[in-house]
């Protein structure tokens, strides 16, 4: 299951007002199509679904930050996170294609998505004593 995982200096409350809204979820997690959150555990957990693909995004206490740990599967994926038999069967018949190139898989399958959106969560907003 691909998975990144950051501590971020930003307080519980602050990432938490990020990763539970849809919108602003959606915005990070837009590679994977339309995003709806399934679960809420409040402050600690979100569980979303995307096209053909289903995550959550947890928060820990950690230090001087917050640990964001967000997570991503192909939707019917074993849950031990390995690719079941037929995986590769699976994805050609929801392409609808005889053939599938590895540039044709999800972009779930390129880490970036999810470490992209550690990226900008950990952003400051605002630049700390200026104006405006």
């Amino acid at each position: 299951m691909p998975e990144a995982a950051r501590t971020l200096v930003k307080s519980p409350p602050e990432l938490w007002a990020e990763v539970s809204d849809p919108e602003a979820l959606g915005r990070h997690l837009g590679a994977f199509g339309e995003i709806r959150i399934t679960r809420l555990e409040p402050e600690a957990t979100v569980a979303w679904e995307g096209d053909r693909v289903r995550g959550t995004v947890d928060l820990s206490p950690a230090g001087w930050g917050t640990k964001v740990t967000v997570k991503a599967e192909p939707e019917g994926a074993a849950p031990t996170g390995r690719r079941p038999p037929g995986f590769l069967a699976l994805v050609v018949r929801l392409l609808g294609r005889d053939a599938v190139e590895p540039e044709d898989l999800p972009p779930l399958f390129d880490s970036g998505v999810l470490d992209g959106m550690l990226s900008t969560l950990g952003k400051a907003h605002r630049q700390p004593f200026t104006r405006g």
